[in-house]
């Protein structure tokens, strides 16, 4: 069995803008996983982990929906036919300026 990547849109550069990439592999962890991602997609690497292989602070990865951060990081279980979503994280906070008044009041306090 396989499992399937969704790419974010800033990572769809290195993935020649696909939003999808499907691994007929069937790895066990979520390492394995990404390794075999990168064998096809090697720009992607340097995007996720750090230089020491750990993964990047600003990078959240979810397996189904489990923040792999909770269940094990790189040593997360992945079984088939699963989905790996990579999610870049969103930070900011709220603006009280009149333009983003909508946006104000409908997610900050």
């Amino acid at each position: 069995m396989s499992v399937t990547f969704h790419i974010p849109g800033p990572l769809r550069e290195f993935t020649g803008g696909r939003n999808r990439v499907t691994i007929e592999q069937s790895p066990t962890t979520l390492a394995q996983a990404l390794s075999a991602l990168w064998v096809l997609y090697p720009g992607l690497r340097d995007r996720i982990t750090t230089e020491q292989g750990q993964m990047r602070e600003h990078v959240n990865i979810f397996i189904g929906d489990e923040d792999v951060r909770y269940t094990g990081g790189l040593t997360s279980p992945v079984s088939a036919g699963s989905d790996i979503s990579i999610v870049p994280a969103i930070s900011g906070g709220c603006e009280s300026s009149v333009n983003s008044w909508r946006a104000h009041t409908r997610f900050c306090p």
